[in-house]
C-alpha cells in the first residue's frame, strides 16, 4: 500500500480542523496582510488615519471570492445578448431617464462632445440606471481578492487607487459600494478609472460617481472623449450592403461606401470623411452595419463587439429609433428573440412567474415549458420549439 501523499495528509489534517479554527486562520493571515499594505499605501500618499478608517473591522468576504469564481450558467448568442441590453423595458426607462435628466445631458454633450444618449446608454447598460450599483464595501472587495492570490497585483493596484479616493474626501468609507470585483457608482468605475477620469461636474469639490447623477454622467463621458472619441460622428449605424463583404477587413469614408452602393437604412445621410467599416455580424441574412472609429472607443469601456453594439443601439433606441430592420437569425429552437419573449409572457399569464420578458430561456423558463409540454402530452424536454410556441398559441 502506497504512503499517503503530503497533499493526502494535509487535506486530512484540515478535514479534521473545525470551521471556527480554519476562519480563525484566515482572518489571521488576512490581518497580517492589510498591515503589511501600509508601507505601500504611505507612499501613495495615504494618511495612518484614512488607512484604518477604510480598514476598520474589514474581514475577508467569502462571498466576494464564490463570485469571482462563479461561471454564467449560458452563452448568450450576439443577438441575444444586443436584444436583452435593449429591451423595450430598458428603453422606456432609458427615455424616462433622459427626459428627467435632459439638461445633464445637454450640458455633458456640450462640454465632451459625446451625446447625452450614448451617455445615458452607458448608464442603462452598467447599473439599468443606477437600479443595480453593487452592494459590496470595495475596500473589502480589493482586499479579499487580492489576498487570495488570483490576480493579487491587480487588485492590490486597486485597492490603493479606492483609498487614494478615499483619501482626496469624494466619498465616505461606507458609502464606498460597489460591485464584487470593485466597479463602483452608477457608471462602474473601477477605482483606477475613477481616478483619471471622473470628474467633479457640479463643482461641489467631490467626484461623485455613486448619488450624483451629473459627476457619473460627465465622468462617462470624459471617459469616451480622452479615449479618442470624435464628436459630430456616429458609433455607426444600420445599412443596406447586399454582396458586399462584411469582415471589417475594409476601411474608407462614408462617402466612399455610399459611392460603392452602401445605403442607410431609412433613408439618413451617408457623407462625410470619416473613416467606416462594413460589419455584418450575423451573415447576410442580418443586420448591416457601418461602424466608425467611435465603435472601438465604446469598446475601451468594455473591450467586446457585443457591449459596443449594446450601448451604440441602445442610445439610438433611446433617441427614438427602433430595433434593427433586419432580425437576428432564429437561436433556440429556430425561435427569434421575440418569439422567445412570446413564450415567456404567455407562460407568465399562465400563472408561471419568470418575471419581465427577455428572451433568455433560462431556467425558470424551462422548468415552466417543460411543466406545460408535460400537459400538452408532449415529450417533456424543457427545450422550446416552434411546435409548443404554436401549441401555447391555440391556449
Amino acid at each position: 500500500m502506497h504512503a499517503p501523499s503530503r497533499r493526502t495528509v494535509l487535506l486530512g489534517a484540515a478535514s479534521l480542523a473545525s470551521p471556527a479554527l480554519i476562519g480563525e486562520a484566515r482572518a489571521a493571515t488576512f490581518a497580517a496582510y492589510v498591515q503589511g499594505l501600509w508601507p505601500q499605501a504611505s507612499a501613495a500618499g495615504i494618511s495612518r488615519a484614512t488607512f484604518d478608517r477604510a480598514f476598520a473591522g474589514v474581514q475577508p468576504n467569502p462571498r466576494v471570492i464564490e463570485l469571482s469564481q462563479r461561471q454564467p450558467e449560458f452563452r448568450k448568442t450576439l443577438g441575444d445578448y444586443v436584444d436583452l441590453r435593449t429591451s423595450n423595458k430598458r428603453v422606456t426607462n432609458g427615455r424616462a431617464a433622459f427626459s428627467e435628466h435632459r439638461a445633464t445631458f445637454a450640458a455633458v454633450e456640450s462640454r465632451f462632445g459625446v451625446p447625452g444618449e450614448t451617455v445615458c446608454s452607458i448608464w442603462g447598460n452598467e447599473t439599468a440606471y443606477g437600479t443595480f450599483r453593487g452592494d459590496h464595501y470595495v475596500i473589502q472587495a480589493m482586499a479579499t481578492l487580492a489576498h487570495a492570490g488570483r490576480r493579487s497585483a491587480f487588485f492590490q493596484s486597486e485597492l490603493i487607487a479606492a483609498l487614494r479616493i478615499l483619501q482626496a474626501g469624494d466619498i465616505a468609507p461606507q458609502a464606498m459600494m460597489g460591485s464584487w470585483a470593485g466597479a463602483m457608482g452608477y457608471v462602474q468605475f473601477m477605482p483606477s478609472s475613477f481616478l483619471r477620469f471622473a470628474v467633479d461636474f457640479t463643482g461641489d469639490g467631490r467626484r461623485d460617481i455613486w448619488n450624483s447623477v451629473p459627476d457619473a454622467m460627465g465622468s462617462a463621458a470624459n471617459y469616451l472623449r480622452r479615449n479618442g472619441w470624435t464628436p459630430g460622428v456616429p458609433w455607426g449605424f444600420e445599412v443596406h450592403a447586399p454582396g458586399l463583404p462584411g469582415n471589417r477587413a475594409s476601411r474608407q469614408s462614408i462617402s466612399a461606401w455610399a459611392a460603392n452602393g452602401v445605403a442607410r437604412v431609412g433613408g439618413g445621410p451617408m457623407s462625410g470623411g470619416a473613416p467606416a467599416t462594413l460589419w455584418k455580424p450575423a451573415g447576410e441574412g442580418g443586420p448591416h452595419l457601418l461602424l466608425t472609429s467611435n465603435f472601438n472607443v465604446i469598446k475601451r469601456y468594455n473591450n467586446a463587439d457585443s457591449y459596443a453594439l449594446a450601448v451604440g443601439h441602445l442610445g439610438d433606441r433611446i433617441k427614438g429609433a427602433g430595433r434593427f430592420s433586419k432580425p437576428w437569425p432564429p437561436g433556440e429552437g429556430g425561435l427569434v428573440h421575440a418569439e422567445r419573449e412570446e413564450i415567456q409572457r404567455r407562460l407568465n399569464q399562465l400563472g408561471f412567474d419568470l418575471g419581465d420578458p427577455d428572451g433568455i430561456l433560462g431556467d425558470k423558463s424551462k422548468a415552466a415549458v417543460r411543466q406545460m409540454q408535460s400537459r400538452f402530452g408532449m415529450p417533456a424536454t424543457g427545450e422550446a420549439d416552434r411546435a409548443f410556441l404554436e401549441r401555447l398559441r391555440r391556449g
